[in-house]
């Protein structure tokens, strides 16, 4: 492609009119190859900037950058350099332009909150699906290509990366992709100069506080998604029983609300079992029934968000209920692991204080409703802990939450990545209510002890990693699975018993 149709939308004072032809964009130098255009960009660890004389001895030959070229420009007189105001947005830019801006070729539906992304995105394309609509997914679990299952670096990836994507969406034949966005990848500009079809809000509580300072700035990078981003005259689905979903709905002209307290499109008669759940939903006038292999409050709130999106998309009736009724589950959020023991084990992704009190209310909807079902009233047993060089702040409203909502608390190692994890605890440990609690910081061993005492009719949650497959530990990431570990300490009760 042209330099000058990859730079179109970019505004820079240099003139484009040679005729430079790029065939390969990278925004690391790793990856640069001859020929390259390279796009430095400001991270979180490490400066794009400072890798820009490698990233040209591995053949890059436009240099885009922020700040002034005099310090690379005489010595390498054979590379263009091009100055942004900035290179974020340059590289969203050049990424849309250069794999065909497919979000203007297919619909691509953005959903944001702090809980209840990854559910409700599985939801929506589980939804288009069943109304015949082929359907890319970019998540936090993985990435869906048609047949391929890509593993997730980030919830939502750089923009080179975010770009590539959606193309191989495109030629693989879906006509929709539904994607994950983080708040990190709104404020980094990872999905600016993506159109977005629709957008989903489903909730705002405390998390990556280390990344954005303060709840406000958090609230901000969230909305840009409806602000900036979103296709003109295309409405907003949005939480209406959520207070920044509220507050949302006031700057926004178009809007779609969902709720169970309130909202355009509601549930009503909530039956939550040990089976699923079975719930109206009112809308113009109308109710009609809905049924889901799915568990807990949470899970009504992610299908009202699929169900209302998938409403304001006018996709029929009849493919709804089914793309509902057809997610059995996903991996790693309220996921039931089951070998037949008289208890129940959850393993669920719940790292913030309002994920880990929504998924120990929700075990506690399961014990009140248990004398419907073979399921005894038991107790809950809670294993968790935080993980490192994140937000502080939460791990005291962690313990305080664990130990007030549940009957019992394993606390444990999350990934403590380059801290002490015994610090970690310790800092859990200031917000601990009563003494139901024990400290084990080995995790294998916690998950063991949590089972090893589990009695017919308790509820066993293993909380923080969900999908996650390995821990992280000094700047090494070592292979772990929560239900793995479950699985194994399942079997060896049995052996234990038999």
């Amino acid at each position: 492609m042209k330099l000058i149709e990859l730079m179109d939308g970019i505004n820079t004072q240099h003139p484009l009119s040679e005729d430079w032809e790029i065939k390969h964009i990278s925004y690391s130098s790793r990856d640069v190859r001859e020929g390259s255009l390279f796009v430095a960009i400001k991270g979180q660890r490490a400066d794009g900037h400072e890798y820009i004389e490698e990233a040209i001895k591995k053949g890059a030959k436009v240099i885009v950058h922020e700040g002034s070229s005099r310090r690379w420009k005489n010595k390498y007189r054979d590379c263009l350099f091009i100055p942004v105001e900035d290179s974020r947005s340059a590289l969203a830019i050049i990424s849309n332009n250069f794999f065909g801006r497919v979000s203007q070729r297919i619909p691509v539906i953005g959903v944001t909150g702090t809980n209840g992304k990854t559910t409700t995105t599985f939801l929506i394309k589980s939804i288009l699906e069943a109304a015949g609509i082929k359907t890319g997914l970019i998540g936090t679990i993985h990435y869906e290509i048609g047949d391929r299952s890509i593993p997730a670096s980030h919830t939502t990836p750089e923009s080179l990366d975010f770009q590539s994507l959606l193309r191989e969406c495109y030629n693989q034949g879906c006509m929709a992709v539904v994607t994950e966005v983080s708040s990190h990848a709104l404020a980094l500009k990872r999905v600016d100069a993506t159109e977005f079809e629709r957008a989903v809000f489903t909730n705002l509580s405390r998390d990556h506080l280390d990344f954005h300072g303060d709840m406000e700035h958090y609230f901000q990078s969230k909305s840009r998604l409806f602000k900036d981003l979103l296709k003109n005259a295309a409405p907003s689905i949005i939480n209406n029983d959520d207070e920044y979903g509220v507050r949302l709905k006031s700057l926004l002209r178009n809007t779609i609300t969902y709720g169970i307290i309130s909202g355009d499109i509601r549930a009503l008669n909530i039956d939550n079992s040990l089976t699923g759940l079975r719930f109206d939903i009112t809308f113009n006038n109308r109710l009609i029934r809905i049924e889901s292999p799915l568990i807990g409050l949470i899970n009504v709130y992610n299908i009202l968000a699929a169900f209302t999106l998938a409403f304001s998309m006018d996709i029929p009736l009849d493919a709804i209920e089914e793309g509902i009724r057809r997610l059995t589950s996903v991996k790693g959020r309220f996921q039931r692991i089951d070998m037949g023991q008289d208890f129940l084990v959850i393993v669920d992704y719940a790292h913030t204080p309002d994920a880990l009190k929504r998924l120990i209310l929700t075990a506690r909807e399961v014990l009140t409703d248990s004398s419907r079902s073979s399921l005894q009233s038991g107790r809950i047993i809670t294993v968790f802990g935080c993980g490192g060089d994140r937000d502080r702040g939460k791990r005291p409203m962690m313990g305080e939450i664990a130990t007030k909502l549940s009957d019992f608390v394993v606390i444990t190692n999350d990934n403590p990545r380059s801290e002490d994890p015994n610090e970690i605890i310790a800092e859990i440990l200031k917000g601990v209510i009563g003494e139901n609690y024990v400290v084990i910081p080995d995790r294998t061993e916690a998950i063991r002890q949590a089972i090893k005492i589990a009695q017919k009719g308790d509820i066993v949650l293993v909380a923080g990693k969900g999908h996650e497959d390995y821990q992280e530990i000094k700047g090494q990431r070592f292979y772990f699975s929560d239900e793995e570990t479950v699985r194994n300490a399942l079997n060896e009760r049995a052996y234990a018993s038999a």
